[in-house]
């Protein structure tokens, strides 16, 4: 109690007077001193619930550089190499990633000749503008759950979503025409997929061209025309599917659903939008059109 009077005070009194007054030993308070922790250490304890709160509110698929990110938008002055010090510290680390192998398949031979569009060029300067399609599977208890999804490459939004057992045509048809609903794009836009049969199918084809929406296609079994796609797939996995033990398909959409449409397009920054979520780009971009015209 009397080495804190004296800490408190010690701006207007010196050590000395105040230790004879108060009957104590200078030595003893500047062991007491010596013991309490500095600024430096309780703004690092500020700091660290800080990045406690974000990475939790992440999902703990943050690491430091998002996290660093984060907390910059807050108006908050740090270092990324201080970021990534503490979270170290306390043993804060981005979900573990495994390595996701995609599945390709061919599909009807009528459309086998159909143009890459995009030539490995996964950008857009405008929503809308062009949209990557893809499927996957995740394991349930009963069974494989088949998600076709379809992400704008100008904000990298998932703009369609379909899940089903079953890998069909009427699934990649039903994630068109979520996106065609929500989005109502006009004319010129390229839908950009593999040459999967359901893509392939006169179905899926004869939708497109109903829409005058372009077509294109990766060449056969070359993951790297539809890397974007891809890399969807792969957070997907690596930051929610990994983690979980599906016992039945509805329990799996609930959790793809929820994590797409409440976190992923709403929350979850990317460092290729200058860290800002699919939906922040987009009403960053919508605010920027309206003041310039």
């Amino acid at each position: 109690m009397k080495y804190s009077f004296m800490k408190k005070h010690e701006q207007l009194f010196s050590i000395e007077r105040m230790s004879r007054i108060l009957k104590v030993s200078r030595s003893g308070y500047y062991r007491f001193k010596a013991a309490l922790p500095s600024n430096r250490s309780l703004e690092n304890q500020r700091l660290l619930e800080e990045i406690k709160s974000i990475y939790n509110a992440s999902r703990q698929v943050y690491g430091s550089p998002r996290i660093h990110a984060q907390l910059r938008m807050e108006g908050k002055q740090c270092s990324r190499k201080r970021v990534a010090r503490l979270m170290k510290i306390a043993g804060l680390e981005a979900k573990t990633k495994r390595r996701f192998k995609v599945k390709t398949t061919t599909g009807n031979l009528l459309f086998k000749k159909a143009p890459n569009l995009l030539e490995q060029c996964f950008t857009a300067q405008k929503p809308n503008q062009r949209w990557v399609a893809d499927i996957t599977y995740v394991a349930t208890a009963q069974g494989w759950l088949y998600v076709a999804a379809i992400l704008d490459l100008f904000s990298r939004r998932i703009v369609g979503l379909a899940m089903n057992e079953r890998m069909t045509t009427e699934l990649v048809t039903r994630a068109l025409e979520q996106a065609l609903k929500h989005r109502k794009p006009d004319e010129g836009l390229i839908h950009h997929s593999d040459k999967g049969s359901q893509y392939t199918s006169y179905a899926f084809q004869n939708t497109l061209s109903k829409n005058q929406i372009t077509c294109s296609m990766s060449g056969v079994g070359n993951c790297y025309d539809n890397a974007a796609m891809e890399s969807f797939f792969h957070t997907l996995k690596t930051e929610l599917v990994y983690f979980e033990s599906y016992k039945t398909r509805e329990q799996a959409k609930q959790s793809i659903f929820e994590y797409v449409e409440v976190f992923y397009n709403q929350k979850r920054i990317h460092s290729t939008l200058g860290y800002l979520s699919p939906v922040m780009f987009e009403k960053k971009w919508n605010q920027q059109k309206c003041l310039s015209s």
